[in-house]
């Protein structure tokens, strides 16, 4: 199993402190792979708005969140 896959089922438990645990290590992942992601379409000469109409946000706020790395 991979970590992501392990986290998925983890946060299925019927332990709330399970789950909830699971909850947010897999909020720091998907933010992770956001950032290398978003930086990878920079790299390529990708737009802000090219790359806020792919993650379903406005061209400001995927600026203000990853414009400074």
């Amino acid at each position: 199993m991979t970590e992501a896959t392990d986290l998925a089922a983890r946060a299925g438990d019927r332990d709330p402190r399970v789950g909830l645990r699971a909850v947010t290590a897999l909020r720091r992942l998907v933010e992770q792979l956001e950032a290398v992601q978003v930086r990878s379409a920079r790299q390529q000469g990708w737009s802000w708005q090219e790359i806020a109409a792919e993650l379903g946000v406005s061209r400001q706020a995927v600026h203000k969140k990853h414009g400074r790395q």
